[in-house]
């Protein structure tokens, strides 16, 4: 019995000693892994900061943490450092005077420089992929689309006809506001887009482009059940979709479009770009992504922010009852009530500032070249943390209070990369405007509202409820 007992002791041992080597060995491997990477970046001239692991770098901990990671970051090294997050090494800018330099002067030795995931998904041709004459030529083709004029006499009546039929039916419910707003975001640009023909792909069109989205912030690793490899074949079957529809519509020559396809497909003399296939598919997927996020968000976030700011409703709400007092019920919104909503303007800029709905953009180095005092290598990316300048009192005094009053002022509107800068400001912006003014006319002007409470919210890397917004919805005139 002693005897087994001994055996039975000295097999423990064993195994533990060997359990207790193994973990000694990946931690050993694990440090010189870690070392090794560090080491490997360490370059004469570039900024402080750390690597993390080789291919993976921070990205998990950057994107888990967001603006946490960020501000421990910049705390031990720093409002300019350098990591390695969504595939790339990064040098990260947290300082506005820096990132206002670097927006508004891309051609110096910088270029786009969004991740592989993002290129991959959105397509080679989409317009914050290229850069020089070609980007010029695919803006052109894009402002063609969406300038005011073509907002004014093609898309806004298409808008408004969509907002009025979308929240109908909206009163005495529970609803899930984000829902109803990425529904509405994606189901607008997609009439706008394709026209008729958009109800008869909305559906499919939905599911793949859902999956899209998601790939695009993730790492370019392409194995089953990842985010990357189901965003790049969602891609596929919305090309796919785009495809037919395009072939549909040249084999029925004759008949004429008014929308942005109609318009990208158009020949001759009608139309000044001409872009391929693959840029016109491109160019689509592009529109629908960047005003999908913006829109559906930024309009969650106004219910949101209004619902918990009274005051602010209030005003909101008096100026879109003085525009329909001027109207028959069934009038739809024109050009010059879009033009005379200065406080649904403010709420919009307001409500991307605080909520912070673009985090950053990313640039990519062309040459080694030197910025704010440091030498960042050639095909580095910048990722130029806008974040930290929406909170800027200086800028924005009490920066964490939602005042859109503060819009009032041009200017402020004027200082502002809310929506970008440069030659890289957003050719959407005014469209977005647009929708995101129909969507709260008809939204406050027909309902009002309060929280159920408890849903959480997260601000990184997008705007989001992982459980959804629920809003308990009342007609105004009950």
């Amino acid at each position: 019995m002693l005897s087994l007992l001994s055996s039975l002791l000295r097999a423990s041992m064993a195994v533990f000693l060997v359990v207790l080597v193994c973990v000694l060995f990946v931690l050993c491997f694990c440090s010189a892994l870690l070392r090794w990477n560090e080491v490997r970046y360490r370059k004469k001239g570039l900024p402080p900061g750390t690597m993390g692991w080789p291919v993976f770098g921070e990205t998990t901990e950057f994107l888990k943490q967001g603006p946490s990671f960020m501000k421990n970051q910049r705390a031990r090294y720093g409002s300019f450092f350098k990591s390695h997050i969504l595939g790339c090494p990064t040098v990260v800018s947290m300082d506005p005077e820096v990132n206002r330099y670097i927006l508004m002067n891309e051609a110096k030795g910088l270029v786009p420089g969004y991740p592989q995931s993002m290129l991959d998904i959105l397509g080679k041709c989409n317009i914050a992929a290229v850069h020089g004459s070609t980007h010029k030529y695919m803006r052109g083709a894009l402002l063609a689309l969406i300038s005011p004029t073509m907002i004014r006499d093609q898309i806004l009546p298409k808008i408004d006809d969509f907002m009025r039929a979308h929240l109908s039916g909206w009163g005495n419910q529970v609803i899930n506001i984000q829902e109803k707003t990425k529904q509405m975001a994606l189901l607008s640009s997609l009439k706008q887009i394709a026209g008729i023909e958009s109800s008869s792909i909305s559906q499919a069109f939905k599911t793949e482009f859902f999956k899209l989205v998601l790939g695009t912030l993730s790492l370019p690793i392409d194995l089953p059940g990842t985010n990357y490899r189901r965003g790049f074949q969602a891609r596929k079957n919305i090309v796919s979709m785009l495809k037919q529809l395009i072939e549909n519509r040249r084999a029925s020559s004759e008949e004429v479009h008014h929308d942005m396809l109609g318009g990208l497909m158009r020949s001759g003399d009608q139309n000044r770009y001409k872009l391929t296939d693959e840029e016109i598919i491109d160019h689509i997927i592009t529109i629908m992504y960047s005003g999908y996020e913006t829109v559906s968000t930024t309009s969650m976030m106004a219910v949101k922010y209004l619902h918990d700011h009274p005051k602010a409703l209030e005003e909101l709400r008096k100026e879109h009852l003085a525009i329909r007092a001027r109207k028959m019920p069934e009038d739809p919104i024109d050009w010059n009530d879009l033009k005379s909503m200065r406080f649904t303007r403010a709420v919009i800029f307001e409500t991307s500032r605080l909520a912070t709905i673009v985090n950053g953009v990313l640039r990519k180095t062309t040459q080694d070249m030197e910025l704010n005092g440091f030498l960042i290598p050639k095909g580095w990316r910048i990722y130029v943390y806008t974040r930290e300048t929406n909170y800027d009192s200086f800028t924005y005094p009490d920066p964490l209070t939602f005042n859109p009053w503060r819009w009032m002022d041009k200017s402020t509107e004027n200082n502002s990369f809310i929506f970008g800068g440069g030659t890289r400001l957003c050719p959407g912006k005014e469209l977005g405007i647009a929708e995101i003014s129909t969507f709260l006319h008809y939204f406050v002007t027909r309902y009002r509202w309060e929280e159920i409470g408890g849903d959480k919210l997260m601000k990184f890397p997008r705007v989001e409820a992982p459980n959804g917004l629920h809003i308990r919805v009342s007609n105004l005139t009950n």
